[in-house]
């Protein structure tokens, strides 16, 4: 069996099985996250029905790209400060795998999660709104890895710090009120937002989920920015990630709390 393979299903089981173990919490975090969004929506009718009414189809697709962004960039450094927390950190960097390709399918395994989450989620907002999108779920997914990728990229920038630095959640909340404001640039009236992370991959997202659009159709200049959007904001993550790595190492504090 591949070693990768072997690596992937290992970290899958480990966190499927935390899930289980913990499951009122994960019960908890999926039905925060369907409250939260009812809040604003009958919150938004009740206060302004005509504006929800309009934009009842950006406002769910909106929300689904926020959570899962969040989810995206935070579960690394949670995990790297939980193994932390549990004296396994050490361990997990000397495995013969290497240190970055560990953490790296880690991400890749909460990444899955976070897409299952999302679909579920998705399911309960369109029976909540009793909007109904026509989405292509092959472009849907794909543009949905590609605009989550940059975030990811913030993530390994964060878990590269907390192994420096330990404790770095209090900036979470300032980041995380940053992507709302992200996701709703107007990148189509100000070309240069499109190199933000989330702004392109919003926009194009919120194309193909309420006009239909297949990945194909969209413009090609878009999704090649979208592309190398991705791409260098993973590399650059992975870089800092790296330097962090090497940083808590020469410094002894890898698996320090």
């Amino acid at each position: 069996m591949n070693r990768h393979l072997v690596l992937f299903r290992a970290i899958a089981s480990k966190s499927l099985t935390l899930s289980r173990r913990y499951l009122v919490n994960t019960v908890v975090g999926f039905v925060t996250l369907y409250v939260f969004f009812a809040l604003i929506f009958f919150g938004g009718q009740f206060v302004a029905e005509d504006v929800i009414s309009r934009s009842v189809e950006s406002l769910v697709v909106g929300y689904l790209l926020f959570t899962m962004a969040v989810s995206a960039y935070a579960d690394l450094t949670h995990d790297l400060t939980d193994e932390a927390q549990w004296g396994t950190l050490e361990q997990l960097s000397m495995s013969p795998f290497g240190f970055t390709a560990v953490v790296t399918m880690k991400t890749v395994v909460n990444l899955l999660g976070t897409f299952v989450t999302g679909v579920v989620l998705l399911l309960v907002m369109m029976v909540t709104t009793e909007t109904w999108f026509s989405i292509a779920p092959l472009s849907a997914v794909v543009l949905g890895v590609l605009t989550l990728i940059p975030v990811v990229g913030l993530g390994f920038v964060f878990g590269g710090a907390a192994l420096v630095y330990k404790q770095i959640e209090k900036v979470f909340p300032l980041i995380q009120l940053s992507f709302a404001g992200l996701i709703a640039l107007p990148v189509q009236e100000y070309a240069l937002l499109k190199l933000l992370p989330l702004s392109l991959g919003s926009d194009l997202l919120q194309r193909t989920t309420t006009a239909g659009l297949h990945v194909w159709e969209l413009p090609a200049f878009d999704l090649g920015l979208l592309v190398g959007q991705s791409g260098v904001y993973l590399a650059i993550g992975l870089l800092v990630f790296r330097v962090g790595t090497a940083k808590a190492r020469k410094r002894g504090v890898l698996g320090h709390y």
